[in-house]
């Protein structure tokens, strides 16, 4: 809370606001100091952003990382690797393996949904010659019908598809918390004496926690690894919708814009992105084994393979080959 008080030059942050109070007598007035807070810009320092790195949440983060660091004893760059790892391991695999069973599920349902469509859509090209729908009519009770078919399905088999964005729900919350817990640590905003540590809790190239990457390396590895899991991702599908291919393209420029924005932010701030995009790599490479898909009770599917490493290599190896 600012204090605003009387100087020579007028009123400032930092014064005391002297006020007269009730009942004072004449001649002689009685004063108060009274704290007055300053409106923030909603758009500047102070705003939305200071609101964010101010709250709860990111407060939660800080303590976290100063714990762990304290518990185990770790120079700065390794407690926040090991935090990356701890919080991936922790909440984003069994989260990543939920998503992973519900994707199964919703997949082997697919031929059950084709058959009871194609019975759906006869029995209502049979009622609508009997009632004299038009071809409208037909067509949205068809819909109606079997959208109520489909949820059916999934009340059954408990795989509904927005449960499997769970995963997004809590992924980018965490990683904007911790980010913003960094940010703080890095600037001072925790203490001077953890922001003293981070100046010198670095390793290798980057021994300043609370400066930029100035060699790029850090923010150049951050962009390989993400579009590295974009292009593993958009290589395994055989029949693209223009929607996906328009959010392919979509991450693959978000990929190479985080290249110079880590390059602008505290070395911490980039050594954590690039520890947790690795991190999720490995871990969705690991969903992709079928004896962990086996252990993480992930219903076969069709499209699931023996060899997925094997495929996924030679998949790269087609899409990007360099023969005429």
């Amino acid at each position: 809370m600012w204090r605003l008080s009387c100087g020579a030059r007028g009123w400032r942050p930092g014064c005391a606001l002297a006020l007269p109070l009730p009942g004072a007598r004449s001649g002689r007035l009685t004063v108060a100091a009274v704290p007055v807070a300053p409106v923030a810009p909603s758009g500047g320092p102070g705003g939305w952003y200071e609101w964010l790195a101010q709250s709860t949440p990111v407060h939660w983060a800080e303590g976290g990382l100063v714990a762990l660091q304290a518990a185990a004893g770790l120079p700065w760059w390794a407690a926040i690797v090991c935090g990356a790892a701890l919080l991936r391991t922790a909440v984003t695999l069994p989260l990543a393996a939920h998503q992973s069973r519900l994707l199964a599920k919703l997949e082997n349902l697919q031929p059950e949904i084709k058959k009871l469509a194609e019975r759906l859509r006869y029995e209502v090209s049979v009622r609508g010659k009997q009632l004299g729908w038009s071809e409208k009519v037909a067509r949205f009770h068809f819909k109606k019908n079997l959208r109520r078919i489909v949820t059916e399905l999934y009340v059954r088999d408990n795989c509904h598809p927005f449960k499997a964005t769970l995963l997004v729900w809590v992924q980018i919350p965490m990683w904007v918390c911790v980010s913003l817990a960094l940010r703080n640590c890095s600037l001072g905003a925790t203490g001077s004496e953890v922001q003293e540590q981070f100046s010198a809790g670095g390793v290798l190239w980057f021994r300043d926690l609370t400066a930029p990457d100035s060699t790029w390396i850090l923010p150049v590895s951050l962009g390989l690894v993400n579009l590295l899991i974009v292009e593993i991702f958009a290589s395994q599908k055989m029949q693209v919708s223009r929607f996906q291919k328009l959010a392919t393209n979509f991450f693959r420029v978000l990929s190479v814009i985080m290249i110079p924005v880590a390059a602008t932010v505290p070395s911490s701030l980039a050594l954590y992105w690039l520890s947790s995009s690795f991190l999720g790599l490995s871990h969705n490479l690991l969903l992709r084994s079928p004896a962990f898909r086996r252990l993480c009770c992930i219903p076969k599917t069709k499209s699931d393979s023996d060899t997925p490493y094997r495929d996924i290599v030679s998949a790269l190896a087609a899409k990007y080959s360099l023969k005429k």
